[in-house]
């Protein structure tokens, strides 16, 4: 059979039903190629006029028929064809998928109508054909194929392509082994998982599957996805997945219960988790929260601290208040301190609070009994910090004490020229960070009681006013972004800088008075003559690189009365970035993985983007803001006027 690429001209099919009529008389016999060849002789003639009275194809004489022997050898050639419908059958013609089914039987039953409008002849040369194509085998129908696409003009190629289009679809996710197809959607983003859970039952199984789910669980709660940029709040996932079939509210109770019979506690699905989350950072994006107030102290309130079931507030009228956050009630009050509370830390056992009247006390909250009371500072503790049985304390006296429950020993760390009014341990590394009312942070190592870094300074673009607080934390990932270095202005900005400084070193002159008393030898910061610190000269210790310790925080967070929140790079001891907003001081701030709360004395409160600094929302008050917590499903801010605000995005 000799193939070109021939068209026939429009309007010409007597040499086609005359050939036709010889496929069917003859059955494609061995004379078809000299048949093929003399039409191919005509055609390549055809800029000569086609005469009507054509001699007729000339057929030889040996009528032997080649069709009949080829469907009887291929058709009853059994002897390879698996017994499985995975290896018998191709994908299309797989019995046991049932993908494309019913557009198959929509396109078989148009052709059928096509086919029955032909003449009874052509119908049959066409049904020839197709038996043909269908009884060979894979290497046949490959060379039966090239030779006709050869053959094709554009509209019939035109054709071809429009139905390989829909044919060639195949659905994977259905076909592939399971452990695949899961892998596959596991590169999905929520949304198209979403997507691909309504694509059929199988795909919605598949894409429901709590192994998908737990990946993208662990790929974004608690961390920013590097492909989405999207990450969720933690929960606990234990509780967050724990379903109780009993309504026990005793923990040890219902331990035990569990012990007894695993089957009570039952587990939800991983995508149940995944949404909760998702629709909490969807909630805090946008701004929709449910606001609660918890009134009932008669003065301010200057420290709080929330956990899922208890809020605790401290006040100036020297008590401290444990509230249900469920029904809003004050469960208990308790009493103790002399005058007001002004720092508290608590777990699931105990509270410790640091009060004006220079002590400090460990209290058993579900009872209300003071356990033990510390006494050691000269002035007003003004923050408290725990881990295991060490209690870090900050005071107005300038120093930080630390103290060893189990030893029964208390250690004085000194180096601040003025009151302390936070400290935070980081228990990773063990060392507590200290921010003070002389505009600098320190970086204490609490094996060696030694003083490992100050942030602070005009060189390196430290605060200018007194630091309320310090968050130590670990950024994970490289994407944080900080100010950019502007050669042309830097030095403007730091004649700015020791401009605000030397005014903030007059006003505390003038409130203080000069210091005439000589600071002990431990104390680690160049002083002047009149006891403040050198703004101009770098200070002593960030002369040393800091001991490699892969466990240290990577960054802080400080605030400060000069209005600005600043993040500093702890290897270095530089601010890298700081955050412009409030219009007054900055008394408090909490953060988490992906966001910054700050509450001011001009009444605000701010949600800032941990990772670019910007602020994402602003609550106004009618009080100055005092202090702030903030947790994965809401904040809380505590006010001048005794009343606490809780906005829960939950």
């Amino acid at each position: 059979m000799n193939l070109q690429d021939l068209c026939l001209p429009d309007g010409d099919t007597s040499t086609t039903t005359e050939n036709l009529d010889i496929i069917l008389q003859k059955g494609l016999s061995s004379s078809l190629a000299v048949s093929m060849s003399a039409k191919v002789d005509t055609w390549h003639h055809k800029e000569q006029p086609r005469s009507k009275s054509m001699t007729p194809v000339a057929i030889p004489s040996e009528d032997m028929s080649v069709v009949t022997p080829f469907l009887v050898k291929h058709i009853n050639d059994q002897t390879n064809i698996p017994k499985d419908n995975i290896h018998k059958f191709c994908y299309r013609h797989n019995p046991d998928i049932v993908c494309n089914k019913q557009a198959d039987d929509v396109k078989m039953k148009s052709i059928q109508q096509e086919l029955e409008t032909l003449p009874s002849r052509d119908r049959e040369a066409i049904s020839h054909v197709w038996l043909i194509f269908s009884a060979a085998p894979h290497p046949h129908r490959s060379l039966i194929l090239k030779g006709l696409l050869s053959q094709c003009c554009f509209p019939q190629l035109l054709t071809i392509s429009q139905e390989i289009n829909q044919l060639i679809r195949i659905d994977f996710i259905a076909t592939l082994p399971v452990e695949i197809s899961l892998k596959i959607l596991c590169y999905l983003d929520c949304k198209s998982l979403c997507n691909a859970a309504q694509v059929s039952r199988r795909w919605k199984e598949l894409a429901d599957d709590d192994r998908v789910w737990h990946h993208m669980c662990e790929q974004h709660i608690d961390r920013k996805c590097p492909n989405c940029g999207w990450g969720l709040p933690l929960m606990h996932m234990k509780r967050a997945r724990e379903i109780h079939s009993d309504g026990e509210h005793d923990s040890k109770r219902r331990k035990t219960s569990d012990e007894k019979d695993p089957e009570k506690v039952k587990k939800r699905p991983w995508k149940s988790v995944y949404s909760e989350r998702y629709q909490l950072e969807k909630n805090w994006r946008n701004g929709t929260y449910t606001l609660q107030e918890f009134n009932g102290h008669k003065d301010g309130v200057t420290c709080l601290q929330f956990s899922r079931k208890y809020l605790m507030s401290g006040s100036y009228d020297a008590t401290i208040k444990i509230w249900n956050i469920e029904t809003g009630e004050c469960v208990r009050t308790l009493t103790g301190h002399l005058k007001g509370v002004r720092a508290l830390a608590f777990d699931s056992q105990k509270l410790i609070t640091g009060g004006l009247d220079s002590t400090i006390k460990v209290w058993n909250y579900h009872t209300g009994q003071c356990i033990s009371t510390y006494r050691g500072h000269d002035d007003a503790v003004s923050s408290v910090d725990f881990s295991g049985k060490t209690i870090v304390s900050g005071s107005a006296d300038c120093t930080v004490k630390v103290w060893h429950v189990d030893s029964r020993t208390c250690y004085t760390l000194r180096g601040h020229s003025d009151s302390i009014n936070c400290v935070k341990i980081h228990q990773p590394s063990n060392t507590v960070f200290s921010a003070s009312d002389d505009t600098t942070v320190k970086m204490w190592d609490l094996n060696s009681n030694q003083c490992l870094r100050v942030f602070g300074g005009i060189e390196n673009n430290g605060h200018v006013g007194q630091v309320e607080t310090v968050i130590p934390f670990v950024f994970k990932g490289d994407d944080l972004i900080v100010d950019e270095a502007d050669s042309d202005s830097e030095s403007g900005s730091n004649a700015h800088l020791r401009q605000q400084q030397h005014q903030y070193q007059q006003q505390l002159q003038n409130r203080r008075g000069l210091v005439t008393s000589q600071l002990p030898s431990i104390q680690l910061a160049t002083i002047q003559n009149n006891g403040l610190p050198q703004a101009s000269e770098a200070p002593l210790e960030n002369t040393f690189e800091l001991p490699d310790n892969p466990n240290y925080p990577t960054h802080l967070l400080t605030s400060s009365l000069d209005n600005t929140i600043k993040l500093w790079d702890v290897k270095t001891g530089k601010c890298v970035r700081t955050q412009f907003g409030h219009i007054e001081g900055v008394w408090s701030i909490s953060a988490d993985t992906f966001r910054i709360v700050s509450g001011a004395h001009d009444r605000l409160v701010k949600v800032w983007d941990l990772q670019d600094g910007k602020c994402l929302h602003t609550f106004g008050n009618n009080a100055s803001v005092s202090c702030v917590g903030l947790s994965s499903h809401s904040f809380a801010a505590g006010l001048e006027n005794g009343v606490i605000k809780m906005y829960n995005f939950n």
